[in-house]
């Protein structure tokens, strides 16, 4: 069974506020969210879980996503926060079983997610921007065992780099 993952980071967030996880997303990162939502509605299958961080930047992103898929239900897990270990997030993600998922998270779990998943190595994971959107393929989700098939920064996502 292969399993595809896209794992994408928020959108831009606002920079000066006393407590991370109430952080909001900018007009900029809201824009750039609805688009990843757009076009992963067009590419991902109807079916995809959509799993996000508790934090509030994340969830407005997750909620743009949703919205593009006709109101999917997000999964709000609280193993997908900026700090916790890369390896303890591989084992959760690994154990929801799906054919098909959306991961919305922050940097750096997300470079680090990239990074074991490809490279069995959290530090060999890609640059990820804000709102920046990479596909992989498994067929075991465990270190070293998933293929990056493509790489998409905002605002474009109809380029992907290889």
């Amino acid at each position: 069974m292969t399993t595809r993952i896209w794992v994408l980071r928020h959108g831009e967030a606002e920079r000066n506020t006393r407590h991370d996880p109430s952080r909001e997303l900018t007009e900029r990162g809201a824009q750039h969210a609805q688009a990843a939502g757009e076009w992963l509605a067009k590419t991902a299958s109807p079916a995809v879980r959509l799993v996000a961080s508790p934090y509030r930047r994340a969830q407005q992103t997750a909620a743009q996503v949703a919205r593009a898929f006709a109101d999917k239900t997000i999964t709000t897990v609280d193993w997908l926060v900026p700090d916790i270990d890369p390896d303890e997030a591989l084992d959760e993600l690994a154990k929801l079983g799906d054919r098909e998922i959306i991961v919305v998270s922050h940097q750096p779990l997300v470079s680090a997610l990239l990074g074991l998943l490809i490279a069995a190595d959290y530090r060999a994971g890609p640059a990820m921007e804000t709102a920046s959107l990479a596909a992989l393929t498994t067929s075991i989700i465990a270190p070293g065992c998933a293929t990056l098939i493509s790489l998409q920064h905002a605002p474009s996502y109809d380029t992907a780099v290889r």
